[in-house]
């Protein structure tokens, strides 16, 4: 098991992950159609693209989680 104060480390590597992953692929076959090269041109894509959306929403997930929080009102 990973330690406890890696969890928001794996979280935005998981999220990033599948986010990229979805974005790329619909990105990659919307620029290029489905055809032999798709998934090829779609892998480089989202090996491109995974560290940036990493580091993105390792950098700016803090941020975002207090503009959220000020945005809604706690439970009652």
């Amino acid at each position: 098991m990973i330690p406890a104060r890696y969890a928001r480390a794996v979280f935005c590597l998981i999220m990033s992950g599948l986010m990229s992953c979805i974005v790329t692929g619909i990105a990659t076959v919307k620029a290029i159609g489905f055809g032999p090269g798709t998934t090829g041109d779609w892998l480089a894509s989202w090996a491109f693209c995974w560290p940036i959306a990493f580091t993105v929403i390792l950098l700016l997930g803090p941020s975002v989680q207090r503009f959220v929080n000020r945005m809604v009102r706690p439970q009652d």
